[in-house]
């Protein structure tokens, strides 16, 4: 689904504009984005939690070459889903029904 698409599904289910619900979208991209980088993390009941992770550094082989090189330490992004939606994905339990706006 395209960020298009998904604005056009969020009016139709929230009953908004479309330039609201960009807004809101783009506003807990940002607020994601910010707060994942100062190292907090952000939970979303039903969702999941976003956080960051720290990776050593690590030797690995380029697939290319298969020569051996080094790879950094780095920061990453990580994605917990919550019980609930990993139950979904897995086909253990029925996704919510989508309600239209009145």
């Amino acid at each position: 689904m395209t960020k298009a698409e998904l604005i056009e599904r969020v009016v139709l289910i929230a009953g908004t504009t479309s330039r609201d619900a960009e807004n809101v979208l783009d506003g807990f991209r940002d607020l994601v984005q910010s707060t994942v980088k100062r190292g907090d993390e952000i939970s979303y009941r039903g969702l999941g939690k976003f956080s960051q992770s720290s990776r050593k550094r690590r030797m690995v082989l380029n697939p290319q070459t298969g020569d051996p090189m080094e790879l950094p330490a780095m920061k990453v992004l990580h994605f917990s889903p919550c019980t609930s939606l990993k139950r979904i994905v897995r086909g253990g339990e029925a996704a919510p029904g989508l309600r239209r706006a009145a």
